[in-house]
């Protein structure tokens, strides 16, 4: 008998075998509307013409070699990526109180940050801190901080179904209720999966409370750029809470604006109140890096690091995020009108109301399994769908379906 007979079957990671049934399925007009992943109007993954360039730039440098990189990373990639959320003229920067480390993805920023708060963070070893996570949130976040030894992970109201959009007075009612110096993850923009943003005016609020309360903020930021096609509009909340003062982490994940998804490219941004601090805790992350994966791979970090760094590549990496963004907020405005046209039941103003790569259509679970089943069309059970999954050439067939779920199925 096997030493491992007890190991009981892990479920599937939910996406991940809803595309590998999209790719068993046979049927001509399939549509794939769940892995969060760009796609052209073909349909086809798209390697930014800009990467493209820089790939080539990297290949022909004599000087570069395979030597391992700091185990904080790569120095000029951690200080660009912490510009780019930050903005050039931070005063956090100028005070040098901002430091980066690179990390494998975005979930690599979380897990790394969510190791040293519950190593450091309120008291020593302290698992019992609250973690605050939207309802819904990405499924990982759970996870990221579970596993990382926080006992306590809490959901804060978000989503309200009734009215698809926004739940503020609740949100706010839990940052009034939660403990001093709770955690709590915050979507930059583009939340996923609901794509329901708060406004400027509502983030002053939010940002009001969680200063008074003394709760701690830990932004994840994976779409900057990719939601509304530019860099500032996309980082405003964060640039807000740091000029309130806040310490705060941010995470960063490089995989959709830049389209690098295989490449693992992430950086943790650290903001403390002083440069004394952030030596600190650089040193301490240093610590976690080291028995993690100990040292970063470099070649993602080289292109994001080589493009972020000359101004003209910089230029024409925005306008490669600005076609990817504006493509997609095209399906949106395409999708609400084909199904007002078709006089789909309720309402869709949620489906341009929303921001980023996903929408939250409403359709609930019987919804989504006749999606499925009866039209092969792919999507979270959530009712969330991959707007970058719809095509000039799918559209209408899956306005059509979803007009099909909503008038028959209840």
């Amino acid at each position: 008998m096997s030493l491992f007979s007890d190991v009981p079957q892990a479920p599937p990671v939910a996406v991940f075998k809803l595309t590998a049934d999209f790719r068993e399925d046979t049927h001509p007009q399939k549509v794939n509307l769940g892995v969060g992943a760009y796609r052209t109007d073909d349909c086809q993954p798209w390697v930014l013409p800009v990467v493209k360039k820089v790939e080539r730039l990297i290949v022909e440098d004599e000087s570069l070699n395979h030597e391992y990189l700091p185990i904080l990373g790569l120095p000029e990639f951690r200080s660009a990526a912490s510009k780019v959320a930050l903005g050039d003229d931070s005063p956090a920067i100028k005070e040098n109180r901002v430091g980066g480390v690179q990390a494998l993805g975005g979930t690599g920023a979380l897990r790394i940050g969510a190791e040293f708060l519950r190593r450091w963070y309120n008291s020593v070893n302290n698992t019992a801190t609250p973690v605050y996570v939207s309802a819904p949130t990405w499924e990982n976040h759970n996870g990221v901080f579970a596993d990382a030894g926080f006992k306590d992970i809490r959901p804060y109201h978000y989503w309200d179904a009734a009215k698809r959009g926004l739940d503020l007075a609740g949100f706010l009612d839990d940052l009034e209720k939660a403990p001093e110096y709770s955690i709590f993850v915050l979507h930059a923009c583009a939340h996923n999966p609901t794509g329901t943003d708060p406004t400027q005016e509502e983030w002053k609020q939010i940002a009001e409370v969680m200063k008074r309360r003394k709760l701690y903020v830990f932004f994840d930021s994976a779409y900057q750029g990719f939601a509304s096609g530019s860099l500032e509009k996309d980082a405003w909340a964060i640039r807000f809470f740091v000029s309130e003062g806040f310490e705060l982490f941010i995470a960063q994940s490089f995989s959709k604006n830049f389209g690098l998804y295989n490449e693992r490219v992430g950086n943790l941004t650290v903001v403390s109140k002083d440069n004394e601090n952030l030596t600190r805790v650089l040193s301490q992350m240093e610590k976690i890096v080291r028995t993690t994966w100990s040292n970063p791979p470099s070649q993602g970090a080289r292109i994001v690091s080589k493009t972020l760094n000359c101004p003209e590549l910089f230029e024409e990496w925005k306008g490669n995020v600005k076609t990817m963004a504006d493509r997609v907020l095209l399906m949106r405005d395409q999708l609400k009108a084909k199904l007002q046209a078709l006089g789909t039941p309720g309402t869709w103003d949620h489906i341009t109301q929303q921001i980023g790569m996903f929408s939250f259509t409403g359709l609930t679970p019987k919804q989504v399994e006749y999606m499925i089943k009866e039209k092969h069309v792919y999507l979270m059970a959530s009712g969330r769908i991959n707007m970058c999954g719809l095509t000039s050439k799918n559209i209408d067939y899956v306005a059509q379906s979803i007009h099909e779920a909503v008038t028959k199925v209840q």
